[in-house]
């Protein structure tokens, strides 16, 4: 069992160095670690067929309990399928409402109900952020905010970096108040059982309290920089109208539609017991038969690579769950803590935080469930306020550096395509004290609530 632990080790620490380094597109390393964890560490270290078929866990998705579940059941081992499902499902939904006009005519609309005055403006749209990113990933979110606002910011004569460094924490705090907000909060959920409610009750009174703080912080440091370039008025009947950005009348309303059915079906599925899966499938489905003629082009356009990047990821965690390394880990921490519950909760949000600005969050938090569930067996520990801290720690730690979460890494592209780069320096002063805030504000709540 040393063999295989040593190489299930050396393969996950190849691919954290690989997926950092970024040379190599994170989807091919992730696979390649992945099947090496099979042949290796499944194959030679531990020679064991069932191994393989747990961490692969094909078997679970033609259960009964994988598309409606009574009760909240832990998912086995190994890829986390109603995660794939449900982020592929999310994807062609939020493609049909893209391709609908949808995202721009919602940032249009908003700005001229502000007046298309600045400081209103960064306000709304950093609101906007977060609560779209409570329901769609923050990727998307970031990628139609961040171009429409360089828009309106050369329409105003304004710098747009500001608002695109707030709307981009914004959508990492928004995307931690639920569970389908922010991948690690989806694998989290889907691996412990935790239903939508779950999270609002818990980490979304966190994300709300934050918010809050968070408006505050940004416009006291950038309350100089909303003012125009020329110090003039701008004419709304200037600008241009939002109805231009919507492509058809009809495509919206079934995307809006689809939306809220979505969300109906997110929030009641504790009740309805319908899993995240089938909720994904259904979705999707939906938008595909609605789509029509479109339908193959909404499923081109679906981020293949991130989906295979998640089944790679799995597999290389199997492998470190099936030889006992987390296992290790857990009972280090435990050590460490000295069994305190308070200590032990500001290990797993600060090493959490910590490791996911610097590392992909995703990986992170899916090494870190087993973690938390070991630790829960072994100290008598709530594991669901280790869930909580887990989330908050992951979802906002990312928010620190340019590459701490994938909507910082396209914000920030956005802005430099457009003519406006943001280095770590520029990044890191303001998105780093703000993390370090929320991270503070999410141990006073946790310690204040739980204990």
């Amino acid at each position: 069992m040393l063999t295989a632990q040593i190489l299930a080790v050396l393969i996950f620490v190849t691919m954290f160095v690989l997926v950092v380094m970024d040379k190599i597109e994170r989807h091919i390393v992730t696979l390649a670690c992945g099947l090496m964890t099979l042949v290796l560490v499944f194959g030679v270290g531990m020679q064991s067929m069932s191994a393989v078929m747990e961490t692969l866990n094909l078997r679970s998705i033609f259960t009964v309990g994988f598309w409606y579940s009574v009760g909240a059941e832990e998912s086995t081992a190994g890829i986390n399928w109603a995660t794939i499902i449900f982020i592929a499902g999310m994807m062609v939904m939020v493609e049909g409402m893209a391709e609908a006009g949808f995202f721009r005519w919602l940032c249009m609309k908003l700005a001229k109900m502000v007046n298309y005055k600045p400081v209103p403006l960064f306000v709304v749209f950093m609101i906007m952020s977060a609560v779209l990113s409570m329901f769609i990933d923050s990727i998307t979110v970031i990628l139609f905010l961040a171009a429409v606002t360089v828009e309106l910011a050369k329409l105003l004569k304004l710098n747009p970096v500001p608002m695109i460094l707030a709307e981009i924490f914004c959508a990492n705090l928004g995307g931690s108040a639920t569970m389908c907000g922010d991948p690690p909060n989806i694998i989290i959920g889907t691996s412990l059982g935790y239903s939508f409610a779950d999270f609002v009750m818990n980490t979304g009174v966190i994300a709300g309290i934050s918010l809050i703080v968070i408006l505050v912080y940004f416009y006291i440091v950038y309350r100089k920089a909303l003012i125009p370039k020329d110090g003039k008025v701008i004419d709304p009947a200037t600008m241009p109208n939002p109805k231009e950005a919507i492509k058809s009348k009809k495509d919206l309303a079934i995307s809006v539609i689809i939306f809220a059915v979505a969300i109906v079906l997110l929030v009641t599925h504790a009740m309805t017991h319908l899993t995240v899966a089938f909720i994904g499938a259904v979705v999707a489905v939906a938008t595909l038969l609605t789509a029509g003629k479109d339908a193959i082009m909404l499923l081109k356009k679906v981020d293949y690579k991130t989906l295979v990047f998640f089944i790679g990821l799995f597999m290389v965690v199997g492998g470190l769950e099936q030889t006992g390394v987390l296992e290790v880990i857990a009972e280090w921490i435990g050590n460490v803590s000295g069994g305190n519950y308070k200590v032990m909760i500001a290990i797993i949000i600060w090493i959490s935080a910590v490791a996911s600005a610097f590392v992909d969050n995703i990986p992170f938090a899916a090494t870190m469930i087993p973690v938390i569930k070991s630790l829960a067996a072994t100290t008598g520990a709530d594991l669901s306020v280790l869930a909580w801290g887990l989330s908050m720690g992951t979802d906002i730690g990312g928010s620190a550096t340019p590459i701490g979460a994938s909507a910082n890494v396209v914000g920030t592209a956005v802005a430099a395509k457009n003519g406006y780069p943001i280095g770590w320096g520029k990044y890191c002063k303001t998105a780093a004290p703000a993390t370090i805030i929320v991270i503070l504000i999410s141990m006073a709540v946790i310690f204040v609530r739980y204990f």
